[in-house]
């Protein structure tokens, strides 16, 4: 399947279901492939050439299926910003859904390296990050570190099992109405402050049903329609002066990766509650 390329106002992206080439990946995200840190760098920065980091995974069978990287206003920074991939494990594909490792870098001081355990889940072509898990890898641009990163890819494909069983466990739990209410007044206080003013769309609207295919009240569906809902954005909605206009997509690398993981932690504790 040809890849889908997407270009935001805030990122450049392409995900495909088979695994991207390095053209495919560098029509989107050349920064992936800088060969060196951005001039701004000092010399105790110490370059983790993403490029070298995704040969390396590749050789211990993981392949990339999203890339994308942050637009900036600097273009003299265009080859060195920061930048995303999801990576599936060969052992990590099931029937709906494949684990994912979601990498962040950059060239230009702007990110530290991480990886963080993700989901992507085929019925929405629609990516999830989640919360604080035992394996999360962080790495400043110090010291000899490269030798740490491929380590810590298979640190994260740890994490899978206990996200699986959670994941498992939100699908096993049934939600009322009510409770699927509380859950999506939750996630608009998380991505709205709705402490000054009131979010500009309903409850109702976060858990409306895109597809056939969602429409369950267990937490693990309640969880995605309103992630989806959240982060694919264009449901109408009222301004705070009440003007009409429509939510926009979350297309930012860190607030996108900031509001997956909040709701994630938000569907753990709500299966706490109703443990």
């Amino acid at each position: 399947m040809s890849a889908l390329a997407t270009h935001f106002g805030y990122s450049n992206s392409v995900r495909s279901h088979a695994p991207l080439s390095d053209e495919q990946i560098r029509s989107v995200a050349p920064s992936i492939f800088a060969t060196e840190a951005h001039g701004s760098r000092s010399a105790r920065y110490s370059h983790i050439a993403t490029s070298q980091v995704l040969a390396g995974l590749r050789k211990e069978g993981f392949e990339p299926f999203m890339a994308c990287q942050s637009l900036c206003r600097d273009q003299g920074k265009r080859e060195h910003t920061k930048h995303m991939m999801r990576l599936r494990h060969a052992s990590q594909i099931n029937a709906g859904e494949a684990n994912e490792i979601v990498l962040i870098n950059s060239h230009d001081g702007s990110s530290a390296y991480q990886m963080i355990a993700g989901v992507y889940r085929y019925v929405c072509s629609n990516g999830m990050v989640f919360g604080e898990t035992r394996n999360d890898v962080r790495l400043r641009h110090s010291g000899d570190i490269v030798d740490n990163v491929i380590e810590g890819a298979f640190k994260v494909l740890d994490d899978f099992e206990m996200v699986d069983e959670s994941r498992q466990g939100m699908q096993a739990l049934s939600l009322n109405d009510g409770e699927q209410s509380a859950f999506a007044r939750a996630a608009l206080a998380i991505k709205y402050d709705t402490e000054t003013a009131p979010a500009p769309i309903t409850e109702a609207q976060v858990l409306d049903v895109r597809r056939m295919q969602d429409d369950a009240p267990d937490l693990w569906t309640t969880l995605n329609r309103v992630q989806e809902n959240l982060i694919q954005g264009g449901l109408r909605a009222r301004s705070a002066t009440g003007r009409r206009t429509r939510t926009r997509a979350v297309q930012g690398i860190d607030q996108n990766i900031k509001l997956n993981r909040a709701l994630w932690v938000l569907a753990q504790e709500m299966q706490k509650l109703k443990a």
